[in-house]
């Protein structure tokens, strides 16, 4: 899609801020960045397409991309680890029946499994426990963000308490999209807030990105600005924990002018960055760690 010139500008960068953030990173971390490129994790739906939901970002198109779990045992072939992921519920939460279960029986061994559950319940938790390496868990900061995106009548409540639940069992990665409300910053820092006093072990943002055939088809992403400005602010309140900028970002000029600045930003991982993230990293004198799997599964090397 074409950007307009204000996502783009970078004008109003705060040169401060990188210069603290990036003085706070070389103080808690090694000289270590990590690039993945996650072509070894097979993207596996439970819903196949479906989803009840119909999110304003989404739309559902992102289904389309993954692998039906029914069609899974064909279609994985030797990949040492897997996203379950897919549609969710009235209330937000991705179904999982005792038939994906059964097939989840001949996936499992060998294999790590990363898990979107959203907004799941103790009882299906428990269920699904010993299939569970690493969830990745959506983290939202405010009700309006809630309802206008996902359509649920659900609050930072149900978040809050889900997480608590989760994290009580397996290692927890919240994700953070930044301009989730159609490219407009509204829940970011109330959710660094609340992560703030919950804790987290890491930390991943993504970026908004307008998707044809949604509600949100025809916004723009976030400022690079605003989103740098997020990131270093990340950095400085959470100096300690390693942050990671995911796959979900918008591609081409926005992810050149982005990646690198999330380098200065003082993140420990980014997923397939741009060749200048790359090439600062180097200029920087920054060890270089690939990896070929999602983030959330990665060695946490740089930590």
């Amino acid at each position: 899609m074409e950007f307009s010139t204000e996502v783009l500008n970078t004008e109003a960068l705060d040169g401060v801020q990188l210069a603290q953030a990036w003085r706070v990173r070389q103080a808690h971390f090694p000289r270590l960045i990590g690039f993945d490129y996650p072509v070894d994790t097979a993207v596996v739906s439970l819903t196949g397409t479906a989803c009840a939901l119909g999110c304003a970002h989404c739309g559902r198109r992102y289904l389309e991309h993954m692998i039906p779990i029914w069609e899974a045992a064909d279609r994985t072939g030797h990949a040492p680890s897997l996203l379950i992921s897919g549609g969710c519920d009235t209330q937000g939460r991705v179904p999982v029946r005792e038939q994906h279960l059964r097939l989840l029986d001949g996936l499992r061994p060998g294999r790590r499994l990363n898990w979107h559950v959203g907004l799941i319940g103790q009882g299906e938790l428990e269920a699904i426990l010993p299939y569970m390496n690493v969830v990745s868990f959506d983290f939202v900061g405010d009700d309006e963000t809630i309802g206008e995106v996902y359509g649920l009548e659900r609050t930072v409540a149900d978040y809050v308490a889900t997480y608590k639940v989760l994290r009580q069992h397996v290692p927890v990665i919240p994700h953070l999209t930044i301009g989730l409300r159609g490219g407009e910053l509204a829940h970011e820092r109330k959710a660094l807030d609340l992560l703030t006093e919950l804790g987290c072990e890491a930390l991943v943002f993504l970026v908004f990105i307008p998707t044809p055939g949604t509600r949100y088809a025809d916004r723009q992403p976030p400022a690079v600005a605003e989103v740098v400005h997020l990131l270093a602010e990340a950095r400085l309140r959470f100096p300690r924990t390693p942050l990671y900028l995911g796959c979900m970002r918008p591609r081409g000029p926005y992810r050149k002018a982005l990646d690198p600045l999330a380098v200065l930003s003082g993140l420990n991982r980014i997923v397939s960055p741009a060749r200048e993230a790359v090439t600062l990293a180097q200029e920087l004198g920054l060890s270089i760690e690939r990896g070929t799997e999602c983030c959330a599964l990665t060695s946490e090397r740089t930590s």
